[in-house]
């Protein structure tokens, strides 16, 4: 049998293992190359800040503390990597006090070995340092959300009372109060609730919170709530002494009508009307109305108040007429309109009133109703307009209307009313009745008192 020696050829044995070996890193590579993947938003760690701290400054990151990471690795190594394996750190011990400029380093402990490189873009994170200061603020409370239907808050109380806040001195500088926000969405009873502080600048922006500390700890704020309930009532009107000779008083007005007040559910259950008294109106020897402005604060009962505190000022008018007159303030939409053309509307400026001056017998004026008596003849009006229209009363015998009275009516051609209607953009004035028939409705001082 024929024996090979292991150096026989030994110069083309040599070459093809060189070649083979060649041939395999191509393979390699060819399969599994190198190349880089960019993670984004990385969050950099910030290490050693204690050099900063036990100086008794503070610092603020000059942007974001995120980077991008750049890794070079082969595929398989790229293919199992996420961002959360990437280690980005800033140590102060390397910050450049001149710039505050500290360099980032990265690392990917899981992958020691198995990656080439990895860089962080932007390579530096911007410090910025500075003394750290307190500040005392006084807490006050302000509600978020809306309370029950018929209720609304009364006194909110914040405990504790005040807050200290430190931080840089450049954020402190921006704080201009300190609110305790305390949700009270559908409340209807006393209660005491968890708040959240807010910080406002003098433009009334909210601040952020990230660079400071207080000192309300774990307990947090809290804020008692006061519940009340609310309603409106009417206001009534006592009068004093005697109008001149040869006059007569006939009732009273007030403006508003009805006030919105609030107070504990049991105080405010039995309050059916707020009463100005006697000795506040008093029209002795008047011979024409009295009229005088009066804040009711005065005489709400104890326990109760106003919603609205400046809702408190109520205009009385007591109605001062010669004797055998009557005068009644009488709504223009009660007007009956009569003869209005098919093609056009009528308006008129909301609430609108005419005065009416009668005169004759004391005792048929007393029981005198023009409901439906008073009216207007728009035949002469056809065309697109506004006129003064002469009011017609209609009047039992031995009663007259002391002067010739007119309403201001508006007349639109209908095909235009009904396209602003369609667009929106319809007029803010009353819609007055076009039916000849129609019209009517209460008139007159309905809180006359004879």
């Amino acid at each position: 049998m024929k024996k090979f020696k292991l150096t026989t050829n030994l110069g083309l044995k040599i070459i093809a293992f060189v070649f083979s070996a060649f041939l395999w890193l191509i393979v390699v590579n060819l399969d599994n190359p190198v190349s880089s993947r960019t993670f984004t938003d990385v969050p950099v760690t910030i290490v050693n800040d204690d050099i900063i701290t036990s100086a008794g400054d503070v610092y603020q990151v000059v942007g974001e503390q995120k980077v991008n990471v750049v890794v070079y690795a082969n595929r398989e190594v790229r293919q199992r990597l996420s961002a959360g394996d990437i280690l980005a750190t800033a140590d102060i011990k390397e910050m450049d006090t001149s710039t505050g400029l500290v360099p980032i380093s990265i690392s990917i402990p899981e992958y020691s070995g198995r990656y080439e490189s990895a860089e962080a873009v932007p390579r530096n994170l911007q410090i910025q340092r500075e003394k750290s200061g307190r500040k005392v603020l006084a807490l006050t409370a302000e509600k978020d959300g809306v309370e029950r239907d018929g209720y609304i808050i009364g006194n909110m109380t914040v405990h504790p009372e005040n807050v200290t806040i430190t931080g840089p001195e450049s954020v402190l500088d921006q704080i201009d109060r300190a609110v305790a926000s305390v949700d009270v969405e559908g409340i209807s009873q006393d209660e005491e609730k968890a708040a959240e502080l807010v910080l406002y600048d003098a433009n009334n922006n909210i601040l952020n919170q990230n660079q400071l500390e207080n000192n309300l700890g774990d307990d947090g704020l809290t804020v008692s709530i006061e519940v009340l309930r609310k309603k409106s009532v009417p206001v009534t009107v006592e009068i004093s002494g005697t109008p001149a000779d040869g006059y007569q008083y006939t009732g009273w007005t007030c403006e508003p009508e009805n006030v919105q007040i609030c107070g504990k559910s049991d105080v405010i259950a039995d309050v059916e009307s707020i009463t100005i008294p006697s000795s506040v109106i008093d029209i002795t020897g008047a011979q024409a109305p009295v009229e005088q402005t009066v804040n009711i604060s005065s005489f709400l009962p104890d326990g109760v108040s106003l919603v609205d505190e400046s809702t408190g000022n109520i205009t009385v008018t007591a109605m001062i007429e010669e004797k055998g007159t009557r005068t009644i303030d009488f709504m223009v939409s009660s007007i009956i309109i009569n003869n209005l053309s098919d093609n056009l509307t009528v308006s008129y400026e909301p609430d609108a009133e005419i005065t009416l001056t009668f005169s004759g017998d004391q005792s048929k004026l007393d029981v005198l109703d023009v409901s439906n008596a008073v009216s207007v003849d728009m035949g002469r009006y056809t065309t697109a307009g506004t006129y003064d229209v002469p009011v017609t009363v209609k009047l039992p015998e031995g009663i007259t209307l002391t002067s010739d009275v007119t309403v201001q009516l508006t007349l639109e051609n209908k095909e235009e009313r009904e396209t602003e209607n369609q667009t929106g953009s319809g007029s803010s004035s009353g819609q007055g009745s076009t039916d000849n028939s129609s019209g009517g409705g209460d008139s007159g001082n309905s809180s006359a008192q004879e």
